[in-house]
Parts: structure tokens; sequence; C-alpha cells
């Protein structure tokens, strides 16, 4: 990461390229999971299976015990049938991020990659399809965070990169809010893709993660709007400390039209605190999934968010809450909640 000079810097004057190369080194866990492991995951004992997952996932990490063999003259039980990948589905804040952080880092593997599902598709996009098989091929491990299937394209992208690379010996792990054989539902006419989509959740084991979103335990469960006043003196306060972005809401989302949400990650380096103001209810569909792709950077960072005018957690109106990106919109509310009042 680059090192950013203390003081008020504007992300609308801000234009980041990214290569490939940069793209690839970049395929790991956030740095908020660095040291993410099975042990630091605490289950909740009222959500039976979270612990039933985490033993799971230890096993299919290589970090499980064997299965009982028969004795002398018993036959020992055939298991189950192990699928190439596994899928963890659940709600915000239950850990799905940290226990596939934990398989990262837990699997010995030689070749593995971590990435969020735009940034895999980014990477197909700036390498090409073929380019990025031959990157992936032989791979030990691939982690795919957030998995969503927004469009045909990349449906049809992702279910032929993952095939190829099952077919090798690949293995998977990857989140999502929604199981895989649900995937692109209400988004698009998926008809002519239900083949693939049925074909891609056949290469998974899911299993579904219950529970309380952490992100809200502990805070009163909403976005942090400050008057004016308060909001100049935040912003004053992190310049001196480190490098503070200040962008008129409208700006900044104007702003992220022009720059590809693969590039957003270096869009905010370097940042210690993002300030946003006169922040005000979307009324455009694809803005706002440009924002929550914003977001969803902004909280692998751990950047606190200082924001005036609309509670952030309500830029999303009942329409789009209701729509087919319901989960996508309600995800990044529970990361804005949680930003807002670091």
């Amino acid at each position: 990461m680059t090192t950013t000079a203390p003081g008020i810097v504007h992300l609308t004057q801000r234009a980041p390229q990214v290569t490939g190369a940069d793209m690839v080194a970049a395929l790991v866990p956030p740095p908020q999971f660095d040291g993410a492991t099975f042990d630091s995951y605490r289950a909740d004992p009222a959500y039976p299976s979270q612990q039933e997952a985490k033993d799971v996932l230890m096993a299919f990490s290589g970090l499980g015990q064997p299965a009982p063999r028969g004795g002398l003259f018993r036959r020992a039980k055939k298991g189950p049938e192990l699928k190439p990948g596994v899928y963890l589905d659940g709600g915000f804040g239950v850990g799905k991020t940290h226990l596939l952080a934990s398989i990262y880092h837990a699997m010995p593997a030689r070749r593995k990659y971590f990435g969020s599902f735009i940034e895999y598709t980014a990477l197909v996009g700036a390498l090409g399809y073929q380019n990025t098989v031959e990157l992936f091929r032989g791979s030990d491990l691939l982690c795919i965070d957030e998995f969503e299937l927004d469009d045909p394209g990349d449906t049809m992208v992702m279910t032929r990169l993952l095939g190829e690379l099952v077919a090798g010996g690949t293995r998977m792990a990857a989140t999502s809010n929604t199981p895989p054989n649900a995937l692109g539902e209400g988004r698009f006419a998926a008809q002519d893709f239900l083949r693939e989509i049925h074909a891609m959740s056949a290469n998974f084991q899911t299993l579904r993660i219950d529970g309380t979103d952490y992100r809200q335990r502990a805070i009163d469960g909403h976005a942090l709007a400050l008057a004016d006043a308060d909001y100049e003196r935040a912003i004053a306060d992190a310049a001196t400390g480190g490098a503070t972005s200040d962008d008129a809401f409208p700006a900044l989302v104007d702003h992220l039209s022009r720059v590809h949400p693969s590039r957003y990650i270096r869009l905010i380096e370097g940042l210690s605190t993002i300030g946003l103001r006169s922040v005000a209810e979307f009324d455009d569909q694809s803005a706002a999934l440009r924002f929550v792709a914003f977001v969803d950077r902004a909280y692998d960072a751990q950047i606190p968010i200082r924001a005036t005018g609309l509670p952030l957690d309500q830029v999303f109106g009942e329409e789009m809450l209701g729509g087919g990106y319901r989960k996508k919109y309600l995800r990044a509310i529970s990361r804005l909640v949680a930003l807002t009042n670091d």
C-alpha cells in the first residue's frame, strides 16, 4: 500500500490505475483477516450451525481428525462423497469471511488465492478469459468472497472458469448470502442460465450458517450522521493523523461511474478516514450498486466513514430494498453502520 501524508484529499481528484499484475498480487485476505484462524472464530452456542460449519471447514482444510476405521472384522463405513468446494451461505456478520480466510491460512497449499467475486471478474476483464484460466490452472485453492451473479455475462464467465479449474483439481471455498442454486434469481432472466447455475452448484457442499450480525451487537444499529460543525471538526482532527478524504456525496457517486470497481481499492489507498458531505438517497440502481462495491472495499480496509446529511443506512430506498439486489444492499447497510460508528 502507498503511504499518503496526513492532510485532506479529494477522492474525486484521484484516477487510480491497476495492472493485471497488481490485481493478482492483491488476491489475499483483507488486512483485517491477516490473522484469522479457526481458533479465533468464536462460534455462538445459540446457533449450532456455526460450530458445525467450523468443524466441516477444518476437515476441508486438512485439520480435522480422520474418520474412525472399521474393526478387525467390520468394514469401515463409507463416508459421504467429497465435493471439490464448500459454500458458506448465511446472513450478514456471522463470520463467513473469517471462516473463509481461516481456510486460506490453514490449508497447506503452494498456490492459493483469495478475492471477492468482483475481483475475479475484473481480472478476467483485464487479462482475458483464457489468460485467467492459465493463471489459475494447477492452483490448489481458490477462495471467493461474496459470490454473486449480477448479470448473465458474469454467470457465463464464472461458471466456465470454475468448471475448468475444478476439472484440473483446484479446490474452492466461497461465501455468499444466497445459496448457489438461487444465484441470479430476481436479477435477470435466469432461465437460459439455469443449467450452468445448477452445474456450478453441484461442485459445492453448501453449509448454512445462522446467527446475528456481530457488527451491530455492540452499537445501536444505525449509521451515524454528523451535524455540519461536528463533521468539520472530525475531518480536521482525522487529517492531523493521516490522509483523510472530504467529498460531496453526489460528486463521489458521479466519480465512481468513471472508475472501474476493480480500482476502488486503489481509490481509497492510504486513507485513514473517509468523509462524505450531503448524503442523499439513491434514485439510480447502477449508482447504488457501484456504491455498494465502494463500501465493500472501505470495509475490507477498515476505514472509518464520517458523513453529513441522510444517515448512510437510509440511502437505499424501499423499492431498491424490495428488489433483486436486496441482500447486497442489506450487507452494505450492515457495513456502513459499523464504519460510521468506528
